[in-house]
Order: C-alpha cells, then structure tokens, then sequence
C-alpha cells in the first residue's frame, strides 16, 4: 500500500484503473475504496482528484493514454491494410487488459475539455492518416473509421461479456470479422 508522502496523482490514478479493472467497471469504484487502498483517509484524496466526478475524468485520461500509446505503436511502421489490422489487435488488447476503464473512453468527449478532445483527436488522426491509403478521406473517412469502431466494439463486447462460449477460436472469429470489414473498405 502506497504510503501517504509517496502518493502522486500519478500513482492515484494507476490504483484507480486497477481497482476499475478487477472491478470490471469504473463506476463501481468509491472513494472510500480507492483511500483504503492507499491506506489514507478519503480527505487526503482531495489533494489529487477533484472528487469521484474528476477522477472518472483522470480515469478516462489515462485510459485514452493508454489506447492512444498502444495505437501509436501499432501502426508504428505499418501502413494501409497491416495498420488496419494492428490497430484492431491493439484496440482488443487494450480492452482485455483495461476491462474496468475500457468503457470510459468510449464516450465522446465534451467539448469544454480540452485534453480528453486533444486525445480523442489524436486518435482520430491516426485513423484518419491510415485511411488515406484507402483513398478514404473527409467524411468518407469519418464514416469508415465509425463502422470500424462499431466492428471492433461489437466484438469486444460480445467476447468481455462471455457471449463466445463455443469450442471456437476466437482470435480467427475475430480475424475473419475484421479482414471482412477490411476487405469491404477496399471496394469504395
């Protein structure tokens, strides 16, 4: 357990996500839980996270940091086609390894919050700059990049919640999904 003078936001927030992930859901964190797994008072939180509304929110920041570093690495090298699909692996990756703060960067961000847009932008981009391999552009890129999301949110969904229970590998399921979704994209 975190002693009081180590704690940082830093370190805060990274007992949040895992108690979010054992947990499988952020929402069912309280503060009075997080301060008992740091082993101080909930009082002495208040000097790292604006109430549980701020730390969802510093949740969701560390979650869109996390997707957005394993998105970067995945395309790191690849382009068109083998982006797609490493973008996909990363995006089912992450929610496998961040079940607990995988729902909270689905949202779309409110405006007024600067850094969840600058994120969530970031994100965007990178598919955006993929899709430029397709040809894909503009609005025709936008809609593209919400039927992949929409494929592999399905998908993760599906598996997290335990609807794949047949003697079937789920990885070719899921390869097959996603070079299907792939493969109609290359029509346009």
């Amino acid at each position: 357990m975190a002693k009081t003078r180590q704690l940082t936001p830093e370190v805060v927030i990274e007992t949040a996500a895992r108690l979010a992930n054992e947990l499988r859901d952020a929402s069912r964190i309280t503060l009075t839980d997080l301060a008992a797994e740091l082993n101080i008072r909930v009082p002495s939180l208040y000097n790292h996270v604006k109430g549980l509304d701020g730390l969802r929110r510093d949740l969701t920041v560390w979650g869109l940091q996390q997707l957005l570093a394993a998105t970067r690495q995945a395309v790191l090298g690849q382009v068109g086609r083998d982006a797609l699909l490493a973008v996909a692996h990363a995006y089912r990756a992450f929610a496998h390894a961040q079940p607990g703060v995988y729902s909270l960067v689905l949202k779309a961000p409110p405006p007024e919050d600067a850094q969840l847009t600058a994120l969530s932008n970031e994100l965007l981009l990178i598919l955006q700059l993929v899709l430029a391999s397709y040809n894909l552009q503009g609005e025709a890129a936008l809609h593209a990049i919400r039927g992949f999301r929409s494929v592999l949110h399905g998908f993760v969904s599906l598996e997290t919640g335990g609807a794949f229970e047949l003697l079937l590998d789920r990885d070719e399921s899921f390869n097959r999904l996603v070079e299907i979704y792939l493969d109609g994209l290359s029509k346009n």
